[in-house]
């Protein structure tokens, strides 16, 4: 058997770690150096899949071709996502019903094959790194996924090649992760404010001589809410500046708002570090736009996103029957956490400085590694209480729910209830699945359907026992039994929004020639992707006015490396692209500090120059 391994399947960026021969979790590092992968995949021109950094940088050139954030169609249906379409740039199949399909170029693909490009990505990592075969994976995801979403996440590991052996929600991940069980008994907040998504799990944890238990109290969160709504009021407030400023509509050009967009992230991080910077933005023609932006007008733009992180709080903590006051240790989780706001107001809220010492962006990585190894390795000192977000449960007569499984119930769980007929002679009862807290079933989310038949009688004579059973993944299975008759009918619940059996089966066999793609063919397409950035670059600052004082000899050699980069890139010698980069990015050093320098002081007159 391969290798196991545990994923961060996320929203921004996505991790894989394993654990070391010591037996501490460690992330792996992919081919340009860094454990995150960006959870963006592309479609070249030729028919490949491009995921990770080089796919990043392509939503600059092709963003037609490139998708992001993809987390937050998992699972979900056209209505669910109709606010994310005015928002992402998610190019949705018109024809799609059951399953969302997102346009990349010319073909279609649903959120689990996407998603499955982005864990095939992160295994190849791994055999790299191991040398040997990985096939087994344990899945982190919010803790307030749905069953829908749940199903979603386990199909794009099937179709990546691994056996999910378990979802664990990410909270609990950060949990196993700081291994605070050593530390001392007692409750924990995990705060869990990501990319796409913001969960909130209360746990209690418990060492003793028998094992250490890691029990959810309860568990609530908001599946849209995410560092992306920080990015987006910041994009939105600093395009509708430069519209004012230069009538310049950035949204209207996708290639100048994806760069605006890197921009904005480069300065909301680092304003977790200063109290201000400086936005700078070159629009197409040429013009410069400049801001000083001090971290309290930053604060101001995303605090009513901050604020509504608390609501969930509240709500988990009246769940799981605690004061703020009652909970021991509070851990931040996810990279948006690293915005001093968000910590002075988590820690306001709880009375106590929360955990931060490791890094938010790999916490829930290293967590799924540990619980994998627990997998692996049979370790039995150690158990694993999850809940259930949402309350399970069924529709009866006057469209009513009728709830067995109630939110935040220990998981694996099962619950059972008798129902009748309520129809004279009637021959079948259709049992609706439901899932959520509204008391009508028109305002909860249908999982599935399914008819059991029963013999003709009077109403309220038959006894139909129906089971609800969630495994350690949270995935439902529903058995209605006429206890009269001994006639039975079950369903896996293939969620309204999953894939069917047979479409699976047609994913995983058109999944292989994705797999089978030369490992060296990726090797040169993310190198000339780097190389037509950086060529794109050294175009741009030619054309400055400042690089008109280049020496005639020094301005030669940066052509001549122009020339050579773009042979380079029309061949198929990977390593000679890298070499080519590597050339030019050395002729082109004087200039490169010639154009910062000419920032720089523009930045410190950029107040004066927007007054006049």
């Amino acid at each position: 058997m391969g290798k196991t391994v545990g994923i961060d399947l996320g929203t921004t960026f996505s991790l894989v770690a394993y654990i070391d021969t010591a037996g501490k979790p460690q992330c792996i590092s992919g081919p340009w150096g860094a454990t995150l992968c960006p959870s963006v995949v592309s479609l070249d021109a030729d028919g490949k899949i491009v995921v990770g950094e080089a796919a990043r940088q392509l939503l600059l050139t092709q963003p037609e071709r490139t998708i992001y954030s993809v987390k937050r169609l998992m699972g979900r249906g056209v209505e669910d996502i109709r606010d994310e379409l005015k928002i992402f740039p998610f190019r949705i199949d018109e024809n799609s019903r059951n399953v969302i399909r997102a346009r990349l170029g010319d073909k279609y693909f649903t959120p689990s094959e996407i998603s499955a490009f982005i864990l095939r990505e992160l295994k190849s990592w791994a055999e790299d790194f191991f040398k040997d075969a990985v096939d087994r994976a344990v899945i982190t995801v919010p803790a307030y996924f749905n069953d829908a979403q749940r199903q979603a996440t386990k199909d794009a590991g099937r179709l990546a090649g691994l056996e999910v052996l378990r979802l664990v929600n990410e909270p609990t991940a950060a949990a196993l992760a700081y291994g605070l069980h050593k530390q001392r008994r007692g409750r924990v907040a995990v705060y869990d404010f990501g990319g796409g998504t913001f969960d909130i799990s209360v746990l209690k944890l418990i060492s003793s001589a028998e094992g250490d238990i890691y029990q959810v109290l309860a568990t609530n969160g908001d599946t849209h809410l995410g560092g992306d709504d920080i990015d987006n009021a910041l994009f939105a407030m600093i395009s509708a500046d430069i519209s004012a400023k230069f009538h310049f509509d950035v949204r209207a050009n996708p290639e100048a708002a994806q760069q605006l967009r890197k921009v904005l992230i480069a300065a909301k991080h680092q304003l977790s570090d200063f109290e201000h910077t400086t936005i700078g933005f070159e629009l197409p023609d040429g013009r410069t736009y400049l801001r000083e932006f001090p971290r309290a007008d930053f604060d101001k733009l995303v605090e009513p996103i901050v604020m509504r992180t608390m609501g969930p709080v509240k709500m988990a903590l009246a769940d799981a029957k605690l004061k703020p006051s009652e909970i021991d240790e509070v851990v931040l989780v996810g990279g948006s956490t690293r915005i001093p706001l968000v910590r002075k107001i988590v820690g306001d809220y709880f009375g106590r400085a929360p955990h931060a010492e490791l890094n938010p962006d790999e916490v829930v990585a290293l967590g799924a590694a540990v619980q994998a190894d627990i997998l692996e390795s049979g370790v039995k000192n150690m158990l694993l209480l999850d809940v259930t977000p949402l309350s399970l449960g069924i529709e009866t007569m006057g469209g009513v729910v009728a709830k067995l499984i109630p939110r935040n119930s220990t998981i694996p769980a099962s619950a059972q209830e008798l129902f009748t007929t309520g129809v004279e002679n009637q021959t079948g009862i259709d049992i609706h699945i439901l899932q959520g807290e509204r008391e009508l079933a028109q305002d909860c989310r249908s999982l599935a359907r399914f008819q059991l038949k029963v013999p003709p009688a009077p109403a309220g004579l038959a006894r139909v026992e129906v089971k609800f059973l969630i495994d350690a993944n949270g995935i439902l299975q529903v058995a209605a039994r006429d206890l009269r008759t001994g006639e039975q009918s079950s369903i896996e619940v293939q969620p309204s929004y999953g894939l069917t059996d047979a479409e699976m089966e047609k994913m995983l066999e058109e999944s292989i020639e994705f797999a089978e793609q030369d490992f060296a063919q990726r090797q040169l397409i993310e190198a000339r992707v780097e190389a037509d950035t950086i060529l794109n670059a050294t175009v741009k600052a030619l054309a400055r006015e400042e690089a008109q004082s280049l020496p005639l000899a020094e301005r030669a050699d940066i052509d001549s490396a122009v020339r050579n980069l773009r042979q380079a890139v029309a061949g198929t010698d990977y390593k000679l692209v890298r070499q080519r980069i590597d050339e030019l990015n050395r002729a082109t050093e004087h200039l490169a500090e010639i154009g910062m320098n000419k920032a720089l002081q523009a930045a410190v007159g950029g107040k004066r120059i927007e007054e006049l």
